[in-house]
């Protein structure tokens, strides 16, 4: 087995038996690490009801990531698959990070997104897949008609980001 493909069956395991948003968050650092040698800590995030077309954002100046809570819902319901599911989020956390890490043209974010994606996960992974694609390919045939329920209150991820240190 080649390191490439002993990497990508670990960070597959990972992904796939991931539980949280702070789970699937570790894999995001540590992919980021692995493939561009980039970290940032002390990410916070936060769960919204935002339009569809809208996976995720990262509010430039803070540590700050607000994720699409009515996508995640939408995916989660209608596909029935953790895996698909772990994805999804870590493609949208992943974008983010990397604006969080300081690169502000999508363009370069979404060949990046790939990148780490293809490097850590191999090219046929579904993260390398919706990565090369793009999110909303997994919304392909699922009826969003009626998914505009009302806006429910932002809310904080707890344990999003373990921390040996306090921030003072």
């Amino acid at each position: 087995m080649s390191n490439d493909d002993s990497i990508a069956k670990e960070y597959g395991s990972r992904l796939e038996n991931a539980k949280s948003y702070g789970e699937v968050w570790d894999i995001v650092k540590d992919s980021v690490n692995c493939s561009l040698h980039k970290r940032r800590s002390g990410m916070m995030l936060f769960l919204d009801d935002l339009p569809l077309q809208l996976g995720a954002y990262h509010p430039i100046g803070t540590n700050n990531i607000v994720l699409n809570r009515r996508l995640v819902q939408i995916v989660e319901v209608a596909l029935e698959s953790k895996r698909a599911l772990n994805a999804l989020v870590y493609n949208l956390l992943l974008h983010e990070y990397l604006h969080a890490l300081g690169e502000y043209s999508e363009v370069a974010v979404r060949r990046l997104v790939y990148k780490v994606s293809e490097k850590c996960f191999g090219e046929e992974h579904v993260a390398a897949v919706l990565a090369r694609k793009s999110p909303w390919a997994l919304l392909k045939g699922i009826p969003l008609e009626g998914v505009d329920a009302p806006k429910r209150i932002m809310e904080i991820v707890k344990d999003f980001e373990k921390t040996d240190r306090y921030i003072v």
